[in-house]
């Protein structure tokens, strides 16, 4: 069931409206949140729900008994109970096939002969999104940062919340949780800023993501077809692709809450602008790359043991996010790729650049070059995430210049034509500092930029409902 669906309209029409006749009784709104977001997810396939119950049950009744003792051992075995439950299923389903084919492939390398022994595993939607959920609340206890929630109902509200299910964010249980145990209000300002979110992210979503990647898979599909300025347009093409869709997503998923009275974390902060690699993180998917930060670079060491192993624990941290995408080795790369820039920037500059540059620590063309740089590695790295073998990756990579093509003026045309409205309304959330700035502009200027948004959905939006591209992760 696909936000960008009239089956997922339909659905959250209906929810909705049950849910605010529920509005004074609110463990009544949990049990029916629940019912609701099963069935969401149920559409899918039913047997997926299977493994959600499992995690949901595992890991609820693992906190409560680690909360119940203070034997340090007990509660390491515990722990373990949860890790081993979450991770053995996410590493079945997600990556069996590839960890198997790929030492067939070093067997064969090395003249063994081996027989492949692959299993017709379908990938459950979502799968990498929640398990991280949970596994966060779980070290959490662990950690006695959290206080386990009293009831199974709630905690289980807490896994299958339908709005961010099975693309994030990742929400961390303290800042969740206790909006599901308590009492909810939808207020004014949250209407307000929900419809804004969800009207903004279906723009993003199915006018600009799902258009200009007719481009982006024009290039990407047929690569060995072109060169020079049109692989560029590609190559840009996919990054406004995947941001869109990505945080598109985000948005939608925020603003479906605040119509329901919850608040979820951002996980977008125009990543378009970073001025370096640890600032496109902070601005990038922040649910993961924090949730990397906290439970992995961190315990590993972070940068508190000394230079080398502090490179060595950026690098393991990237590897593996970039793992967490998916089971294929472009991700691996990637993630490679990024942790390698993490460590070349930090020996290259040893000062931590803030996140507001504009306060007179630079001058303007300093900070614009920065952004540029960043923004040029950043499409480098969105190359690597596309391409599905080393040699789609090199000609992409091999075949970029400025020669043009019968292709470059409507590929240029049409690039333009879907990024400037998004590049419009970013630079005006970057000045203002405020991801909902046009939410408080005079209602002149709000009701024809709104409408503006809901015509274009209308008459250029995407008309087949094209997946979200991190369900697949």
């Amino acid at each position: 069931m696909l936000f960008n669906s009239l089956t997922f309209v339909v659905f959250f029409l209906l929810v909705y409206s049950l849910y605010l006749l529920l509005l004074k009784h609110y463990r009544a709104q949990n049990i029916f949140l629940l019912v609701a977001s099963y069935i969401f997810y149920g559409s899918w396939n039913w047997r997926f729900l299977i493994l959600l119950i499992i995690s949901t049950v595992v890991d609820f009744f693992v906190s409560q008994w680690m909360s119940q003792t203070s034997n340090l051992q007990r509660r390491k075995l515990l722990l373990t109970v949860s890790l081993l439950t979450n991770l053995s299923i996410l590493g079945f389903f997600k990556y069996f096939n590839f960890f198997v084919e790929s030492f067939i492939q070093l067997f064969n390398w090395l003249g063994i002969a081996a027989n492949p022994i692959t299993l017709n595993i379908i990938l459950p939607v979502g799968i990498s999104f929640y398990t991280f959920q949970t596994l966060s609340y779980t070290i959490d206890v662990y950690r006695g940062k959290l206080i386990p929630a009293k009831n199974l109902l709630d905690f289980a509200v807490y896994v299958a919340f339908f709005p961010q299910l099975v693309a994030g964010p990742i929400e961390r249980a303290e800042n969740f949780l206790p909006q599901i145990t308590h009492p909810r209000k939808v207020k004014l300002a949250q209407i307000n800023a929900g419809l804004f979110l969800i009207l903004w992210g279906y723009f993003k979503k199915v006018v600009i993501a799902d258009n200009i990647g007719l481009i982006a898979n024009a290039v990407f599909n047929n690569y060995t077809d072109y060169q020079g300025i049109d692989v560029i347009i590609g190559i840009l093409a996919f990054t406004v692709q995947i941001y869109g869709d990505f945080s598109g997503y985000s948005d939608i998923a925020r603003g479906i809450s605040k119509l329901m009275g919850f608040e979820l974390m951002v996980n977008f902060k125009l990543p378009f602008f970073a001025i370096n690699p640890s600032d496109f993180w902070a601005r990038w998917h922040i649910s993961l790359s924090t949730w990397l930060r906290d439970y992995l670079y961190i315990p590993l060491g972070g940068n508190r043991q000394g230079t080398f192993n502090t490179y060595r624990n950026l690098g393991i941290t990237m590897l593996l996010g970039g793992l967490w995408h998916g089971a294929a080795w472009n991700f691996v790369i990637w993630g490679a790729y990024h942790g390698l820039i993490l460590i070349i920037y930090r020996m290259v500059s040893r000062e931590r650049e803030h996140l507001d540059p504009w306060g007179g620590k630079y001058s303007y063309p300093s900070i614009l070059a920065k952004m540029l740089l960043m923004f040029i590695l950043a499409n480098i790295g969105w190359v690597i995430f596309r391409c599905t073998s080393l040699e789609q990756m090199g000609y992409i990579l091999t075949h970029i210049g400025l020669s043009w093509s019968e292709n470059t003026a409507d590929f240029l045309t049409n690039f333009l034509w879907l990024t400037v409205p998004l590049l419009i309304v970013q630079i005006h959330q970057y000045f203002t500092g405020d991801l909902l700035a046009l939410i408080k502009l005079n209602l002149w200027l709000r009701v024809p930029i709104y409408s503006l948004f809901l015509v274009s959905i209308l008459l250029y939006g995407y008309r087949e409902s094209v997946e979200f591209i991190y369900f697949q992760f």
